[in-house]
C-alpha cells in the first residue's frame, strides 16, 4: 500500500494551515527559481504528479497550456484542488504516481513539486516517464535535497541555549527508507544520492538542462521568521531534463 498521510484528517488539517496551502505559490521559497527552469507552457500537454492543490496545474492554464492533467495518490488534496483551482483545461485523476497508464508520447511536459521523494522506485518512474513523454518534451521536478534527507530526521540540532548548532548530515551514501516527524506524523521518504537522481535519468536517455539548489527569494528571507536559517543548509534541488 502507498503511504497517503494526506487523507488522515487531523494530518491534513495541519497541512492546510502551511503557508504554501494558504497563498499557493507566492509562499513557495523555491518558485522564484523553479519558474525560471520552465519551458514555455503554452500550447503544451502537461502532467503534473503529486499535483496537491493544483496551484501548479492552474499557473499553467494562466500560461495558456492546452491540456493539464493532475495526478494525486489524496482524495482531499484533490477535492480541494477542484475547488481552487479549476479550469477549463484541467483534469484531476486520484492515483498514485507509479501507477500512471498514458499512451506513449502523450505529453509535452511532466512536471513534479516536492513529491518524489516519496517514491520508493525512481527508475520505474523515470522510465514511465520518458515513454509518455514527446519527443524534445521535457521533464521538471523539485525534490528535497540530499543533504536534507540524509540523516532522516531533517531536524536543526539545537546547542544548551537553545540556538541552532547545525544540522545533521548522516549515512549519506546508505540510500533507502527514511522516517520523519511531520505535522505532528511519521512520514516515509526514500533518500536518494545527487548522483542516483543524475545517473538514473541519464541512463534513461534524458538530457540534462538545469539542476539548482534554490535558496529563499530576497522579499522571503526579509519577511519570513527564520528563513534565514535556510541559507545554513540546501533543502530542495530542482532539475529539469529533456526527452
Amino acid at each position: 500500500m502507498k503511504e497517503n498521510k494526506y487523507d488522515n484528517s487531523v494530518f491534513f488539517k495541519k497541512y492546510s494551515e502551511m503557508p504554501r496551502s494558504k497563498y499557493g505559490l507566492s509562499a513557495a521559497g523555491e518558485w522564484e527559481v523553479l519558474e525560471r527552469v520552465l519551458p514555455q507552457l503554452k500550447d503544451k500537454s502537461i502532467l503534473d504528479l503529486g499535483c496537491g492543490y493544483g496551484w501548479h496545474c492552474k499557473y499553467a492554464a494562466n500560461k495558456g497550456a492546452s491540456k493539464i492533467v493532475g495526478v494525486d495518490i489524496s482524495t482531499k488534496m484533490l477535492e480541494l484542488a477542484n475547488l481552487k483551482n479549476s479550469a477549463w483545461n484541467i483534469s484531476y485523476s486520484c492515483m498514485a504516481m507509479e501507477d500512471i497508464e498514458f499512451q506513449e508520447e502523450s505529453f509535452d511536459i511532466v512536471f513534479s513539486s516536492l513529491a518524489i521523494h516519496y517514491i520508493k522506485d525512481f527508475d520505474f518512474l523515470v522510465r514511465k516517464i520518458y515513454k509518455i513523454l514527446k519527443k524534445g518534451g521535457s521533464f521538471i521536478f523539485s525534490v528535497e535535497h540530499p543533504v536534507f534527507t540524509a540523516h532522516g530526521s531533517q531536524n536543526w540540532i539545537f546547542n544548551e541555549d537553545g540556538e541552532i548548532n547545525h544540522f545533521p548530515v548522516d549515512n549519506y551514501y546508505y540510500e533507502g527508507k527514511r522516517e520523519t516527524n511531520f505535522l505532528g506524523e511519521v512520514v516515509t521518504k526514500y533518500h536518494r544520492t545527487l548522483t542516483t537522481y543524475l545517473s538514473v535519468l541519464l541512463s534513461n536517455n534524458f538530457k540534462i538542462k538545469n539542476v539548482v539548489e534554490p535558496m529563499p527569494s530576497e522579499d522571503l528571507l526579509n519577511s519570513v521568521p527564520g528563513m534565514k536559517d535556510e541559507l545554513r543548509r540546501p533543502m530542495m534541488l530542482i532539475i529539469s531534463v529533456e526527452k
